[in-house]
């Protein structure tokens, strides 16, 4: 199962992706807040959407969750 990362910084839409860790489209290390291990990036999504309500998934990396 495959681990997965928050950007800590927000896109212009306001946005902050959820990728999966080592997604070549993911943030540089200090802007990644982690999110653990999630067998599908729907649960990923949600628990980054605790943190920022504002949470979507990467369109490379998280394209079943990428709604913006």
């Amino acid at each position: 199962m495959p681990e997965y990362v928050m950007n800590k910084n927000a896109q212009s839409n306001g946005d902050h992706e959820v990728h999966v860790k080592g997604c070549a489209h993911g943030p540089a290390l200090q802007n990644q807040h982690s999110l653990g291990i999630h067998a599908y990036c729907n649960s990923a999504v949600a628990a980054a959407k605790k943190i920022n309500p504002k949470a979507d998934g990467c369109f490379f990396c998280s394209r079943d969750c990428h709604k913006s």
